[in-house]
């Protein structure tokens, strides 16, 4: 089980993947949906919109 890097929490498969996604796929740390909101000053609604396009494209970070 993963936590973030910043607040601790523990994290889903599709958060891991979201961080690499949008940060980098070689990262060995990552960060929670509302601490990447908050990295990208955006919502987390936007995130969770993203996620499902993402997913919907067939990326292989969130099988």
């Amino acid at each position: 089980m993963k936590n973030c890097m910043k607040c601790k929490k523990p994290l889903t498969n599709d958060e891991v993947g979201l961080h690499k996604k949008l940060i980098n796929r070689a990262c060995t740390e990552f960060m929670c949906k509302e601490c990447l909101a908050e990295h990208f000053s955006v919502s987390v609604e936007l995130l969770d919109q993203k996620l499902a396009e993402f997913k919907k494209q067939g990326c292989l970070l969130f099988s």
